[in-house]
């Protein structure tokens, strides 16, 4: 068991996430990895209004996910994971998870000067050159990574976008 998929979303949980992608993967825990929001209660509240019917809800730190995946507190359990920044999965497979696929849902779009720092990928996904060598990596380690913002959208590979 363990992480059973992976989202990057800026918006992380919202009713998108929670009526369509948790219901899909069927896992037992959909947890959200961001600092800013597991520090801020009104955030981390109105999340948990969103909370998957039938599934515990975790929204924590990076540190305190890394923490609790190195000391095997979720190995009895199928887990959603869902973060803004790509940097998290690949902290996640060095720590020696699997992630078995990672979706591209939905990142902050550019604006003005910010456009030539990156590559389109889809209608809603903006890949910044930075992130590039970690999609890369990700990809490296086994999982299949996918440009797709809803459950009913083709699954677009992420090498369509850039190179692996």
């Amino acid at each position: 068991m363990g992480i059973k998929a992976g989202r990057i979303d800026y918006r992380l949980l919202h009713g998108i996430v929670q009526s369509y992608w948790c219901p899909m993967y069927a896992t037992q825990r959909t947890m959200v990895i961001d600092d800013a929001t597991a520090g801020d209660e009104v955030r981390k509240g109105a999340m948990r209004m969103s909370k998957p019917s039938g599934q515990a809800l975790s929204i924590i730190s990076r540190e305190t996910a890394y923490a609790n995946f190195a000391a095997g507190k979720y190995d009895g359990h199928t887990v959603f994971v869902i973060a803004a920044d790509p940097q998290v999965f690949l902290d996640l497979i060095e720590l020696g998870q699997k992630v078995p696929i990672l979706t591209l849902g939905l990142t902050q779009l550019p604006t003005g000067d910010e456009t030539g720092n990156g590559i389109q990928a889809g209608r809603r996904v903006f890949i910044k050159h930075g992130q590039i060598p970690i999609y890369q990596a990700i990809a490296r380690a086994g999982t299949n990574v996918e440009v797709r913002y809803m459950t009913t959208d083709k699954s677009i590979p992420i090498s369509e976008y850039i190179p692996l």
